[in-house]
Formats: C-alpha cells, sequence, structure tokens
C-alpha cells in the first residue's frame, strides 16, 4: 500500500488521464505498462489497480463528453450488452483459478503485450480502417445490433484479463461499424461504455484481492484534471502527430513485456 501523495504516481496518472481524454485511448493501454515496467508492480496487482482507476477517470471523462452531446448511448447499451456478462464471466473463471503464481503471471504479462501491440496496430491504422468502411455498404441499425454485442463480449473478455482493449480497438471496430457517426461521438460513447465494464472487472478483481487503493489514490489525483483537460481539447487535437506517438510507446511497451 503507498503512504501519503506520490508524486511521481500522480504524475502518470495525469498524463494518462489526459491522453484518455483527448483520445479515448490510454487507460488500460499505458497505464498497466507502466505500472509493471517503471514501477514494479506485479501484473495481478497492476491489472485490479488499473480497471478501478479506468472507470473513476472514464466517469470524469464521460460527464464531459455527455455534457458536449458526443455520446451515442445506444451504442453504450448494446457494448454493455456483451461487455458486462463477459467480464462477469471470466471474472469467475479467474476467482477459480486462485491467486496467480509465477506461470500465470507470466502468462498475464504475455497477453498483456499482445494486447497492447495490436492496440498500436488499430491506432495507427484507424483513420485508414474507417475511410474503407465508409467506401463500402454501410450495415442498417438492426444488422449492427449483433456484431457492437459480439465487439462487446469480445472486449469484456480482454479488458478483465488484461485492462487492454476497450480504447483503440474498440474505437476502430465502431469506426467501422458506424462510418456514418463523427469520430468525436464514437470516442465518446467508447469512454461512455468502459464505465461499467471496468466497474464490474475492477470489483470482481478486488474481491480477488487484486487492487491497491493507495496506489489507485495517487494516480486519480493526477488524472481527474488530465481527463477533463484532455476531453475539453479532443476536437482540437494534432491527430496526424499524436495517433503515430501514441503507436509508438503502445508498441514498445508491448514489445518489452513480450521481451
Amino acid at each position: 500500500m503507498v503512504a501519503g501523495f506520490d508524486v511521481l504516481h500522480g504524475v502518470a496518472g495525469l498524463f494518462v488521464g489526459f491522453l484518455v481524454g483527448l483520445t479515448g485511448v490510454g487507460g488500460g493501454s499505458l497505464m498497466t505498462p507502466i505500472l509493471v515496467l517503471l514501477f514494479g508492480v506485479s501484473p495481478h496487482t497492476a491489472v485490479g489497480t488499473d480497471l478501478l482507476f479506468a472507470a473513476l477517470t472514464k466517469t470524469v471523462g464521460t460527464v464531459a463528453h455527455g455534457a458536449r452531446a458526443t455520446v451515442e448511448w445506444k451504442i453504450v447499451r448494446r457494448l454493455a450488452l456483451g461487455s458486462v456478462p463477459a467480464a462477469i464471466l471470466t471474472l469467475l473463471v479467474l476467482s477459480q483459478l486462485g491467486k496467480p503464481d509465477t506461470r500465470a503471471a507470466a502468462i498475464m504479462v504475455t497477453v498483456l503485450g499482445v494486447m497492447l501491440i495490436v492496440t498500436a496496430v488499430a491506432t495507427l491504422f484507424q483513420k485508414q480502417l474507417a475511410l474503407f468502411a465508409k467506401t463500402h455498404e454501410r450495415l442498417d441499425d438492426q444488422a449492427s445490433l449483433v456484431p457492437t454485442v459480439g465487439l462487446g463480449a469480445a472486449i469484456g473478455v480482454a479488458v478483465t484479463i488484461s485492462s487492454v482493449g476497450a480504447g483503440a480497438i474498440g474505437v476502430t471496430a465502431l469506426l467501422m461499424l458506424y462510418p456514418a457517426l463523427r469520430v468525436s461521438r464514437i470516442v465518446g460513447s467508447d469512454i461512455a461504455h468502459a464505465v461499467p465494464l471496468t466497474l464490474v472487472a475492477g470489483f470482481g478483481h478486488w474481491l480477488i484481492g487484486g487492487v491497491d487503493f493507495g496506489l489507485l489514490a495517487n494516480l486519480l489525483i493526477g488524472s481527474v484534471p488530465g481527463v477533463l483537460v484532455g476531453s475539453l481539447l479532443s476536437s482540437r487535437s494534432p491527430d496526424h502527430i499524436l495517433r503515430p506517438c501514441l503507436a509508438a510507446v503502445l508498441l514498445f511497451s508491448g514489445y518489452k513485456l513480450l521481451s
């Protein structure tokens, strides 16, 4: 347990919170590897703490995006219909496995590393994939229901195990499923969906014993102002510079975890 306020943890929270508000990416994708690689936190504790960090940080982001009417609540409901039950089932499996030993921790690190590389690719080619979707036949509203629920289920499993997947992967898939929507509405909807998912997954990890609340408090002190500023600046972000840099950081983090 972290005693008192730790400036480095607060700065890490500020940095990640700002990116979450700005792009919808960075919650689990950056915070978990930062905790594991820079602060030496065990993967099990890093995932559980980061899930509650993401839930509280993205609640602030949702309020900011909601105030600007950039949340498509129908999409949020569809995603949650798949992700929340999937998260609960995954937590039940994890609870049966007991506290992770060295081998289980190594598997978690491998899953996290792979998810970071997939997220980096999704971040880098997000615009190209969105343009590809716009040039092809669009699904009607009813036809997009099942794929969206299925996407939510896949994200629910990935996020519960690794805390990664709700950001860039979710946004990229939603851009392809709903190409007519503005990117700001996709990002806002993705952030709003992450709130119930990470709350359920984080609460489950807390019951299993994988949350450090002292560490969590330090991260939140930095992240709350960061996500507010990022959300307010999201429509003016230099996308052509920000995305390649973010993808490079994610790729490097994934490589370091796998190596």
